[in-house]
């Protein structure tokens, strides 16, 4: 601290008029009533280290007493740094992000950063738009199950720091459910139950994760000598799912894993009302474990996955990279979170017949992708 601005604070009786009732102080006030320049406030707060004490003391005390708080945009323009970070999802309405969100911003908020959310609603062009508005104007993004391209989300690593959930892409860092491995535990439980025609309800065709369930299931598929289908892609809501398990009765399967719990939530409301019985007629295994999977009717079987540390566990990569590296640097460790087989009671022994096809002349349109 330069020895004039010491001297004056050490002698200053506050100076100047408090500001106008109801206006929110400035540092130019605070320096005022100190009595020192308004770039000793500002390192007062900021590197206090360069301070003499009892001034730095003083200046906490008055800036206090007047309801002075520091603008944390102004503290970052010095740095380059707004102490913010983007989170984008594809579906802010999914219970399975609104975990990974409440994840991520406990993980930020830790930190001292502040989060910036958007949903992309389930489309690459807004992602990308989101993308490059938000691009300088926060530190760093987390893409949680991105709807871009491997090329475009390398693109965005050449130019900022970024990580994503559940996508693999080299040199992007990210942080994985391995949801493939609990997808295998689903379908050797449903062979052990002596299913042999499994029907698999898809996501989004932009999925990563589905795409690699999809692989796992027809690996397990040839090595236990069953039958699957493929159904979709489809939107991965409760809608898609009632839609969906009218082509689950026409394929005549004894059971349906699903791409999420939305989606089993769905096929369980449609054959209830066509009268198929779940799980004496078809068993259904769902996935992420959301909140409400064991009150549904009957309560799901699912892929219980650590979805909220999935959020914690990104901002934590994701501030890892500040510590040195630049945009583009080489990856970094992926983090993997395991998840695990929940079962309850939507599974059960397979019949000896499918679903019941009198009770097709009441369904509705089917739409099936294979």
């Amino acid at each position: 601290m330069p020895t004039r601005d010491r001297d004056r604070a050490q002698r200053a009786e506050p100076a100047g008029d408090s500001p106008d009732p109801g206006r929110t102080p400035t540092i130019h006030d605070v320096a005022a009533r100190c009595g020192v320049a308004a770039s000793t406030v500002s390192r007062a707060f900021s590197r206090p280290e360069r301070v003499n004490p009892a001034t730095r003391q003083r200046i906490l005390s008055i800036a206090a007493q007047m309801g002075y708080h520091p603008n944390p945009i102004a503290r970052a323009l010095p740095s380059g740094r707004t102490r913010t970070l983007g989170l984008l999802v594809p579906d802010i309405t999914n219970p399975f992000f609104l975990d990974l969100i409440r994840g991520a911003e406990r993980a930020a908020a830790t930190a001292g950063y502040t989060l910036v959310l958007a949903d992309t609603e389930e489309t690459s062009q807004q992602e990308t738009t989101v993308v490059d508005r938000l691009t300088g104007a926060v530190d760093g993004f987390v893409l949680a199950s991105s709807r871009l391209s491997d090329a475009r989300l390398r693109e965005v690593y050449a130019k900022t720091r970024l990580v994503v959930v559940n996508r693999r892409v080299r040199p992007v860092p990210g942080v994985l459910i391995d949801s493939a491995t609990g997808t295998r535990q689903a379908a050797e439980h449903l062979a052990s139950l002596g299913h042999r025609r499994i029907a698999y309800l898809a996501g989004p065709r932009a999925s990563w994760s589905d795409a690699r369930r999809w692989r796992t299931l027809q690996a397990v598929a040839r090595q236990r000598d069953l039958s699957v289908v493929r159904i979709g892609p489809l939107a991965p809501t409760v809608e898609a799912g009632v839609a969906a398990a009218d082509a689950v009765v026409l394929n005549d399967v004894t059971a349906v894993v699903t791409f999420n719990d939305l989606l089993a939530i769905g096929v369980l409301r449609r054959l209830r009302a066509r009268g198929v019985d779940v799980p004496g007629q078809v068993s259904v295994v769902g996935c992420d474990d959301i909140f409400g999977a064991d009150f549904c009717h009957p309560p799901l079987t699912t892929l219980t996955a650590p979805i909220e540390s999935a959020g914690r566990s990104a901002v934590d990569l994701l501030l890892s990279l500040f510590d040195g590296d630049e945009p583009g640097a080489p990856p970094r460790q992926d983090v993997v979170l395991p998840t695990r087989l929940t079962i309850r009671d939507s599974t059960a022994v397979a019949p000896t017949t499918g679903p019941d096809r009198s009770a097709q002349d009441r369904a509705g349109p089917v739409s099936a992708a294979h």
